[in-house]
């Protein structure tokens, strides 16, 4: 059977508890015999991520009828060595993972970062993450690459729950209830295993959209 790679960040690795990134999720979703191999990494980049040798490991075992789940952004906007440009140094990263992809006769898929939780007067939300979702979806457009619009999805999740219920998605944590937060945690960007499976669902929901990612995900 075929095996569904993601790379990305920590909203979509594995991580530990109480960290989750949806990613961690897909598993329970897939069909019997599917392998998922999740690859993502917390704080990487489209850049960093390939230039720190993570995507080694999928070079090498990525083959025909497998996908590549592809979600970068929430690092590419930072100002240090992971940055990219979002109308030229971003695409071209993401484009590379692509064509490899391509290559080896496996299917790409581009994701849009979640968005993070940043409520505002009203039970408005801010929009996150800059340009980098309009530059994912103008690549996926112009390279014919199937896309998965979790920036849009994710968004719309938050403002039908509400502030609050939102919360209840994301890691906060108590003053004391964690030796590595002693203070307590009020994350906007991390989600919890509760959270991490509805952004997983919101991504299985649109997968099913796309032909070759239907094909391995329960009915």
């Amino acid at each position: 059977m075929n095996t569904i790679f993601l790379i990305g960040d920590s909203t979509v690795e594995d991580n530990k508890p109480p960290f989750r990134g949806w990613g961690w999720a897909l598993p329970k979703y897939v069909k019997d015999g599917v392998t998922v191999r999740n690859c993502a990494l917390s704080g990487r980049s489209s850049r960093s991520f390939r230039a720190e040798g993570l995507f080694a490991p999928v070079e090498k075992d990525i083959a025909e009828g497998d996908l590549l789940l592809i979600q970068f952004g929430h690092n590419d906007e930072k100002d240090d060595e992971r940055h990219t440009d979002p109308d030229t140094t971003f695409k071209e990263e993401l484009w590379q993972y692509c064509a490899f992809a391509l290559k080896r006769k496996a299917q790409p898929v581009l994701f849009t970062p979640v968005s993070r939780r940043f409520f505002v007067g009203g039970g408005s939300m801010l929009y996150t993450h800059g340009e980098y979702p309009r530059a994912i979806r103008e690549l996926a457009r112009d390279k014919q690459v199937p896309l998965c619009d979790l920036k849009a999805d994710s968004r719309e999740l938050y403002l039908s729950l509400g502030e609050e219920k939102t919360a209840e998605l994301f890691v906060r944590l108590k003053p004391g209830e964690n030796p590595d937060f002693p203070d307590g945690h009020d994350d906007k960007t991390h989600f919890n295993e509760y959270g991490a499976d509805q952004i997983c669902r919101l991504a299985v929901r649109e997968m099913k959209k796309i032909p070759a990612c239907a094909a391995l995900i329960r009915d």
